[in-house]
């Protein structure tokens, strides 16, 4: 039996599955609020909880479900440890600013903690030692040109030939005291917490754009109008871009996660490499056992090799070096990485002062997320917050931004062009039950699923954002776009921005 076939054949989220997530309400009528939310992540909560115990009156509002975007996604490590980030910072921004992005980090781990033991939180945390290693001997150098840059910013580190974990290595990068968690028995408490102090939620409200007055205005796309003091885009890729650039400022980049059953015992700790492929693992609990999930295979969303391939990819490494028996879970997430490799958060332009967005986590959204919440928290509560300026999405450093802003646009502009001069001319008649294929019909390019009951699904693959076309995902049975990252189902909805609109779909009497 193939590895394929030994795994669930819908890809479903461990967390998702393991927890119940409060509903709410869609968007009826316009209303006002001192803060306008939007996206009900990691980010977006924390934002909520923060503001509303200072008595800030918030609305928060998501275009799905809460919390079942990347959040209810991740790998969920609480950690300063972002792979291999610190020498190159210095390079780029100088220690004391390498130092901010640390203690920005760590600042979030402890306000996570805080929050927990306040509110009484049993989401499963706990401090696990985080080790960044390598097989190659062309990482060790760059490893240990790491643990330098730790001893320059005051950063406990130690280089180690042994870990806890049975993996071939030749050496590690241990940063101790870091944590892990469930996010979602996390964010859940605190959801509750933000309805007790007034905030109010709403899901399947999708909001357009923002209309920049004395008092800025969401604008949903049904147009209820949420007008405010303030608007924090919380929402993955800003909903609302006043401006600002960010498709060519970020590109979107996928990791795959298999939650493994193994008779090993998990020996603690958090692993990931240096090289590539990336290959992370942690663990948690489901009924008292370990379920390991193992996390990797990155690439640029709507680009390289059918997508299942990652997740037999995971499974085969897990079965080989942990004797995996069995893949309970298997899911898919997607970041945003930006032209330095820092976050963006802050104003939207330097010019809308009260617009907010906070995005380009690379992966590491908890620390990330939480302390976006904390910095745009401060900046409405006019307190000083020192990683503002390091943060700062007006920020721009000559290096590598200008060689990077070329490289993530011509990647663009050659998948706009390839999908414009793209003829193909598949066989829908060809199709197997649960495939799908891109053709041209009436002279359009256009993208059909045949689902498991044998019904077909057509969409234009043109996508609603900037008219790249978008590429068939097997692993996970959506569309997704190679410009920017937006994604669809197999029927042509929204799953992940920029996109706000969904395919158009086709009539099955076009085919004939």
């Amino acid at each position: 039996m193939s590895a394929q076939h030994q795994m669930p054949v819908v890809p479903e989220s461990y967390w998702l599955q393991s927890i119940n997530i409060p509903e709410f309400p869609t968007l009826e009528e316009s209303c006002k609020a001192d803060v306008g939310i939007v996206g009900g992540g990691i980010t977006g909560i924390t934002a909520a909880y923060l503001l509303s115990k200072q008595n800030y009156k918030v609305v928060l509002l998501d275009a799905g479900k809460i919390l079942h975007g990347t959040t209810g996604h991740t790998t969920a490590k609480i950690t300063a440890q972002h792979g291999l980030i610190y020498d190159e910072l210095i390079q780029h921004f100088g220690v004391e600013k390498a130092q901010h992005y640390y203690q920005a980090a760590i600042e979030a781990k402890q306000l996570i903690e805080t929050i927990a033991k306040q509110l009484n939180i049993s989401c499963e945390l706990q401090e696990e030692h985080a080790y960044l290693y390598t097989n190659s001997d062309d990482y060790i150098v760059k490893l240990e040109d790491e643990w330098k840059a730790y001893d320059k910013l005051g950063i406990k580190g130690e280089l180690v030939d042994k870990m806890p974990l049975d993996i071939p290595m030749k050496t590690a990068l241990v940063m101790s005291n870091q944590a892990q968690f469930h996010p979602l028995k996390y964010l859940t408490a605190l959801t509750k917490a933000c309805i007790d102090q007034g905030v109010r939620f709403y899901e399947h409200t999708t909001a357009m754009d923002v209309e920049y007055n004395n008092h800025p205005a969401i604008i949903t796309k049904e147009g209820q109008r949420v007008t405010c003091r303030y608007v924090i885009a919380a929402s993955h890729f800003p909903f609302y871009d006043g401006q600002g650039f960010y498709p060519t400022r970020m590109y979107a980049d996928r990791a795959y996660i298999v939650a493994m059953e193994t008779p090993k015992k998990y020996p603690g700790g958090m692993y990931i490499n240096a090289e590539t492929p990336t290959r992370s693992i942690r663990s948690t609990k489901i009924a008292g056992k370990d379920l390991w999930l193992v996390v990797g295979e990155n690439h640029k969303t709507g680009q390289g090799k059918p997508t299942i391939e990652h997740y037999e990819a995971l499974q085969r490494f897990a079965q080989k070096e942990f004797d995996a028996s069995k893949c309970l879970y298997r899911w898919s997430a997607q970041d945003l990485t930006t032209l330095d490799k820092v976050p963006y958060i802050g104003p939207v332009t330097k010019e809308q002062q009260n617009v907010f967005i906070a995005t380009g986590y690379r992966k590491w959204g908890m620390t990330n997320g939480t302390i976006a919440a904390k910095i745009i928290t401060d900046h409405i509560m006019e307190k000083d917050n020192p990683y503002t300026e390091l943060f700062s999405p007006a920020r721009f450093q000559a290096d590598p931004a200008i060689r990077k802003f070329t490289q993530f646009n011509a990647d663009v502009a050659k998948h706009l062009i390839k999908g414009k001069l793209e003829y193909p001319d598949n066989d829908v008649a060809q199709l197997k039950n649960d495939e799908a294929t891109v053709t041209r019909v009436q002279g359009k390019r256009t993208g059909i699923y045949k689902d498991m009951d044998s019904k077909l699904h057509i969409v234009d693959t043109t996508c609603t954002h900037l008219g790249c076309e978008v590429e068939w995902n097997s692993g996970d049975r959506t569309w997704d776009c190679p410009c920017h990252g937006s994604r669809f189902s197999y029927d042509g909805a929204v799953i992940e921005g920029p996109a706000k609109k969904p395919l158009q779909k086709r009539d099955a009497a076009e085919l004939d």
